[in-house]
Parts: C-alpha cells; sequence; structure tokens
C-alpha cells in the first residue's frame, strides 16, 4: 500500500527513476481497485435504480480519471529506471508487438549506477 501511495504523492512527476516493485505494487492495487469499483458498479446498476446505476458509473470513471497521470508517470519513471526515454511508451500502441515489448522493459531489471534520469534506487 505504500508503493501506491508514494505514486500517488507523486502524481505527476514524470522526472527520475522507478523500482520494478514500485511500479508493479501500485500496478497491483490499481486493478484491484478498479475491480472492486467495476463490481460495484455492475451491482448498482443491478438494482434498477437510475440514480444508482448512474452514481456507481460516475464513480468508477472518476477513479479512472484520477490515477490515470499517475499511471502515466510511473510507467515513464519505470522505463527511465532502464535506460529509456519515456516516450517509449507509444511503443505499446503498436498493434501486437508494441504491448509485449513494453511489457518486457517494465518487467527489465533496474539499470546498475546513475544513468541520464538520476541514481538507480535501488543502490540509493
Amino acid at each position: 500500500m505504500n508503493w501506491y501511495l508514494k505514486v500517488l504523492k507523486q502524481y505527476a512527476d514524470f522526472s527520475g527513476r522507478a523500482r520494478r516493485t514500485e511500479y508493479w505494487m501500485y500496478t497491483l492495487f490499481n486493478v484491484i481497485a478498479i475491480f472492486i469499483l467495476a463490481i460495484l458498479m455492475v451491482l448498482l446498476a443491478l438494482t434498477g435504480s437510475s440514480v444508482l446505476a448512474a452514481a456507481g458509473t460516475i464513480l468508477y470513471y472518476l477513479y479512472a480519471l484520477a490515477v490515470l497521470v499517475p499511471s502515466l508517470a510511473v510507467c515513464v519513471r519505470r522505463l527511465h529506471d532502464i535506460g529509456k526515454s519515456g516516450w517509449f511508451y507509444f511503443i505499446g500502441f503498436i498493434p501486437f508487438v508494441g504491448i509485449i515489448i513494453l511489457l518486457v522493459w517494465l518487467c527489465t531489471d533496474s539499470q546498475p549506477g546513475a544513468n541520464n534520469w538520476g541514481e538507480n534506487p535501488k543502490e540509493a
């Protein structure tokens, strides 16, 4: 949970580096939160009340919008940690191959020592 809060505190910080642990723990808690909100949205829609259904949908989309920038920022910092520019995030938009390449990079270990984006957070 501390990793999730750390990423939210660095809301729009696209500089620096993020360890694998920081990225994947944030992603885990984010997926859990989205899953819970999606279930809540469906349950509220099944009540038959259009007001409750709308409230569940709005809550879901507000959360998704609120974590959009921190999610992008931690992904860019993760790419910086392996020595890649944050612009490589867009390689994920290449059909089929791009998302696999991005996933491999996100799972790659940190570049040892300092790089263009700062000191290795593992060694600090």
